[in-house]
């Protein structure tokens, strides 16, 4: 039987915000450009897949908080730096389904009403390799984490043969030192290497980033993240960790 899930506990990170508690709604779109290749006595219309693309629809509600909905989607709008967004359908929990975007986004709306609550809008626009729209698993999802640790392990039943993109979303620290966060990969859920290495978060930094591994590279059939802590230090950081394989 498949595993349904409910919508109440979708996840959507944006950068190194988490405004899932703004949204309502949220879609994913992935596509592909269909090329015709007619020729001259086909009885039939042929096509060929051409370039890739992918959008992100959000709806909600507007808040003007601190770093809130309207104060990062306001300003975000065109601007010339990518934005990293996670959507976590299935909730926050390692092994779960999420879809990671690389985007520009496009447009942002508000929209009052004399009887209803002040609603947002936005669109972003996948921009990037394989449409900057890939479908992965989180790895860390919403985790408070205090010190070292080594999270549990993904399965994905076999390695991969052609890389993949990795995310990171650190959305509230306190730590007093730095943190390196990592994407491991093993082939037999023991002897781990590293796959990716995110810039070191320092001391009560919040911060996202998107890393590519590059086509043809092998990703073993497990992964799993970890953090290295600063000896000594102290506090929390809220991470969030996604990897998708192409």
């Amino acid at each position: 039987m498949p595993t349904f899930r409910h919508g109440k506990n979708t996840i959507v990170l944006f950068d190194k915000y988490d405004l899932s508690t703004y949204f309502n709604s949220v879609s994913t779109s992935a596509m592909a450009e269909a090329v015709e290749t007619t020729t001259f006595g086909s009885a039939n219309k042929t096509y060929a897949v051409g370039m890739k693309d992918g959008t992100v629809s959000l709806e909600g509600l507007w808040a003007g908080d601190v770093s809130g909905v309207d104060e990062v989607l306001s300003t975000s709008v065109a601007s010339s730096t990518k934005k990293i967004i996670t959507v976590g359908s299935e909730g926050a929990a390692i092994g779960r389904r999420a879809q990671l975007v690389n985007t520009d986004e496009t447009s942002y709306e508000i929209s009052s009403a004399v009887a209803d609550m002040v609603s947002i809008s936005a669109e972003a626009q996948a921009s990037g390799t394989v449409g900057g729209m890939n479908g992965g698993v989180l790895l860390a999802a919403q985790q408070s984490v205090t010190a070292t640790v080594n999270n549990t392990s993904v399965d994905n039943s076999a390695s991969s043969l052609n890389g993949g993109v990795g995310h990171l979303h650190v959305t509230a620290n306190t730590r007093n030192g730095a943190a390196t966060i990592k994407i491991q990969h093993s082939a037999n859920n023991s002897t781990w290497a590293d796959l990716i290495v995110f810039t070191a978060t320092t001391s009560a930094t919040t911060t996202s980033e998107r890393i590519e591994v590059a086509a043809g590279t092998t990703v073993n059939r497990y992964l799993r993240a970890i953090v290295s802590a600063f000896a000594g230090s102290t506090g929390s950081a809220t991470i969030t960790v996604g990897f998708a394989r192409r």
